[in-house]
C-alpha cells in the first residue's frame, strides 16, 4: 500500500505540474492582473479548488489515520530522520547564498545525527545547541536576484511563486530520497514523509478554517509572507503599500 501511495502521488505531482504550466502558458496572457503579487489568479483558484477536493477525499484522511495510529516519539523519529536527510541540500544553498558558517553548522548536522542519532531518528545536534536552517533553491534564487515571478498554486505541492516553482524542480532532483534503491524502498519512504508532512499540517488546517473569510487569499498571502521571512532570514526590509 505505501509503495503504491509513493507511486501515485510522484506521478501526480508530475503530471499536475506540467499540465499547470502548459496551462499558465497558454492562458496567462489572458488572466486579469488586478492583483500584482497573483497575476494567474484564475488560474490558481480553480487549482486550489482542485487541492481542497481531492485532499479532502484521500490525503486529509490519511493523514489523519496516520496521526491518531503513530505514537508521538514515532512520528518525530519520522520527522527527525527527513530532516536529516535534507540537511546536505540545506547547507549546498546556504553555500550558494554565501552563509558559509550556517552551511558548516547543516554539515555539522547530518554528521551527529547520521551517527550519535542513529541515522537521524533523534536530533542529537539541536541538543547541542546546532541551529536547523531552512534553505532551498528557491530562496537561492531569491538570493541571486531572481524575481519570484507571481503567486502560483498548484495542486499536491501547493503554493510557490513562477521562481519557487523553479527552485522546487531543482529541490526534487536533489532529494536524497529519490536515489534510493531499491525502488520500492524509495517509494515507501516518499510516501511516508507524505503522509508525515500532512497529518504535520493537521493543527495548520483548524487554524485556517477558524481564521479565513477567503481560505484560498488567506494560505496565498500567508504563503508569501513566510516565503519573504525565509528568504530574509526573518529580517525582511520594509515595504512601502
Amino acid at each position: 500500500m505505501t509503495v503504491k501511495l509513493g507511486t501515485v502521488v510522484g506521478r501526480v505531482c508530475g503530471r499536475w505540474l506540467v499540465g499547470g504550466i502548459l496551462s499558465l502558458v497558454l492562458v496567462g496572457t489572458v488572466m486579469a492582473e488586478d492583483n500584482p503579487r497573483d497575476p494567474y489568479e484564475g488560474f490558481n483558484r480553480s487549482m486550489f479548488a482542485v487541492n481542497e477536493a481531492v485532499d479532502k477525499a484521500v490525503f486529509k484522511p490519511i493523514g489523519q489515520g496516520y496521526d491518531k495510529a503513530v505514537p508521538l516519539p514515532l512520528k518525530a523519529s519520522v520527522g527527525n530522520f527527513f530532516g536529516n536527510a535534507s540537511d546536505l541540500w540545506i547547507g549546498a544553498n546556504g553555500a550558494l547564498q554565501g552563509k558559509f558558517a550556517d552551511a558548516g553548522v547543516d554539515v555539522g548536522r547530518l554528521l551527529i545525527n547520521s551517527t550519535i542519532g542513529i541515522f537521524g531518528l533523534f536530533d542529537v545536534a539541536s541538543e547541542l545547541g546546532l541551529e536547523k536552517h531552512e534553505e532551498d533553491f528557491g530562496q537561492t534564487l531569491a538570493v541571486w536576484g531572481v524575481g519570484d515571478g507571481g503567486f502560483v498554486f498548484w495542486p499536491i505541492i501547493g503554493p510557490r511563486t513562477v521562481r519557487d516553482t523553479a527552485g522546487w524542480g531543482v529541490d526534487y532532483f536533489a532529494d536524497p530520497v529519490g536515489y534510493t534503491r531499491p525502488i520500492p524502498v524509495r517509494n515507501s519512504l516518499a510516501a511516508l514523509r507524505f503522509v508525515d508532512i500532512r497529518a504535520s499540517l493537521l493543527p495548520a488546517d483548524k487554524v485556517v478554517e477558524e481564521a479565513a473569510l477567503d481560505k484560498y487569499a488567506y494560505v496565498r498571502d500567508g504563503y508569501l509572507q513566510r516565503r519573504r521571512n525565509q528568504i530574509f532570514d526573518g529580517r525582511p526590509p520594509r515595504q512601502d503599500d
